[in-house]
């Protein structure tokens, strides 16, 4: 009886927290996001510009991208192409997590959800390139005051009500739109539409808030446990990163079996070890096995070179630091990284001049079952893009590219070095690319397993003190 009542007063405290978070990161009070006229946008490699169409001037920015990457004028296609991407947000009411009883990651799981982020962006690179979008992009609603606000309200009173009357209690997805008939598609386009559709519902499916789903928060907090990390405890970016790319390494889905991630080492990425993930076969893989997953669509390859049959993509994850307390701007020389999530952790998307722009996972969501198969996809994404001054940015962060196969690395290392190259003698490079395996240079010789996660991974016995948003060890 005691236990009950215990348990009561921390669901309780659950919903009082999300609630306090969904005001405390500005959901309900941030006015909307303005972006200039007069400047670039640059997202995921993508390079926007809202002047006029009939405005010749084009910004410099925009000369190096690709004419494809090019988009001039078109508002709706840089929010259609901001709302496809996928969202990953705090969740509460889904089965305890590992090794605790709490049903909610609100408060403390936000850099699980921004690594999850950017996981996601790479599978949907992988899987649907990057000109897919979503088509019921641009039908989200807005995030505006009143709709956060009130619906945060209703969920709280009648989740206490529910508590006091002993009744189950409502949640968002209980409510979810009707399902949307899908006919058997006909021509070529429609039938290219119904697998990407096929393949985005398998994406979020796989960072369900479930102990089943591949790469959800249940999965990587049990990851996180083999590295001393417990549910509620604050994870740092590094960690993160490893804890990634074991998910990914063990995930069992057929599907997941063409991709791999590495992760670098004292921000220095080993070329041949690269190399290695994208030929060496999966533990415990023969070719003979065969997915279940749906066909990569033919009219829209993600990569523009086709990859060996025996070679997997890699996710490359850089954990880096971008300067001492604060950010330092000469980082910023370098543009081209497709994501970055610091501790008070956002998911880096893209940025517009002093500004970056980002995805926020500091908003508490019910729990959807994806193991449906018609589950709402609208809390997956967001409609409203934030930005963030690049001085706010926590100097603390990993860095993530996709790489389809061994020719796509060396052009990514390649160009890379070029903007990574020091510009005066007193300046380093955020990270760097070296010939040769990690082995080679004995990085790790004579430290015991435990040591060799050091600093991602603190002995829980030592002192830790706290500086603002670091963490001392």
């Amino acid at each position: 009886m005691e236990n009950n009542g215990s348990d009561e007063v921390e669901k309780l405290k659950t919903k009082f927290l999300s609630v306090w978070h969904n005001v405390k990161y500005s959901w309900a009070l941030k006015p909307k996001t303005s972006f200039s006229r007069n400047s670039p946008v640059l997202l995921l490699g993508k390079c926007y510009h809202f002047k006029a169409e009939d405005d010749d001037s084009v910004p410099e920015a925009c000369y190096e991208a690709s004419d494809e990457d090019f988009v001039m004028g078109n508002v709706e296609a840089f929010r259609k192409d901001f709302a496809s991407r996928l969202w990953l947000t705090y969740r509460e009411e889904f089965p305890p997590l590992p090794g605790s009883i709490l049903t909610s990651d609100c408060g403390w799981g936000c850099m699980l959800r921004a690594g999850q982020m950017m996981l996601a962006q790479a599978l949907t690179l992988h899987f649907l390139g990057r000109d897919w979008t979503w088509s019921e992009a641009l039908t989200l609603q807005p995030l505006d005051t009143e709709t956060w606000t009130t619906t945060a309200a209703k969920r709280l009173v009648a989740s206490l009500e529910a508590s006091l009357q002993g009744s189950p209690s409502p949640s968002d997805h209980g409510s979810s739109p009707l399902p949307q008939t899908q006919a058997a598609p006909g021509s070529a386009e429609e039938a290219d539409a119904h697998v990407k559709e096929m393949y985005h519902r398998t994406l979020v499916s796989w960072f369900g808030d479930s102990p089943s789903a591949q790469l959800g928060l249940h999965r990587l907090v049990r990851l996180g446990l083999t590295m001393g990390k417990q549910a509620g405890d604050w994870y740092g970016p590094a960690v993160v990163a490893h804890i990634l790319k074991k998910a990914v390494e063990e995930a069992m889905d057929p599907g997941l079996a063409g991709i791999t991630a590495y992760v670098s080492q004292d921000c220095t990425v080993y070329s041949a070890d690269v190399v290695d993930c994208h030929r060496a076969p999966r533990a415990g893989q023969t070719s003979d096995e065969t997915s279940d997953a749906p066909p990569l669509p033919q009219n829209d390859q993600p990569a523009s070179a086709s990859p060996l049959p025996d070679d997997r993509a890699v996710i490359i994850l850089i954990p880096v630091r971008l300067g001492g307390e604060k950010t330092n701007p000469e980082y910023f020389d370098f543009e081209t990284c497709s994501s970055l999530f610091p501790k008070q952790a956002c998911y880096f998307v893209g940025f517009q001049d002093d500004s970056l722009i980002y995805m926020d996972p500091h908003y508490c969501q019910s729990f959807v079952d994806v193991s449906t198969s018609d589950f709402p996809l609208q809390s997956y994404h967001c409609p409203s893009p934030k930005k963030m001054p690049f001085s706010k940015m926590d100097p603390s962060c990993t860095i993530g590219f996709y790489s389809r196969s061994v020719q796509d690395y060396e052009r990514i290392r390649q160009e890379l070095s070029k903007v990574l190259q020091p510009s005066a003698k007193e300046k380093y490079p955020a990270f760097t690319f070296v010939q040769g395996h990690g082995r080679d240079y004995d990085l790790s010789a004579g430290l015991t397993p435990e040591k060799k996660e050091w600093p991602f991974i603190c002995d829980p016995r030592r002192t830790v003190t706290t500086a603002g948003d670091f963490v001392l060890l």
